[in-house]
């Protein structure tokens, strides 16, 4: 059974951050992740056969995504 999931990171105020960020993401991505930039939004859609595997994928992401994030506002 393949569970997916999604992630929207919405940014009207600021639509590059969400481009920026989704690609110093993109490297990382495995092949089980899709990211897809809009206008002011980055999708990212998850799937995978384990829920546990899915937490922690998206753990990472997140985690790596603050990171991003933060980095972006400093420079």
């Amino acid at each position: 059974m393949k569970i997916r999931g999604t992630i929207e990171f919405k940014s009207p105020d600021a639509p590059e951050i969400a481009r920026t960020v989704s690609s110093a993401l993109a490297p990382d991505n495995l092949s089980s992740m899709r990211t897809d930039v809009r206008e002011d939004v980055a999708v990212v859609h998850f799937s995978t056969e384990k829920i546990t595997s899915l937490i922690a994928t998206v753990d990472d992401f997140l985690m790596n995504a603050k990171i991003a994030e933060d980095v972006e506002k400093q420079i």
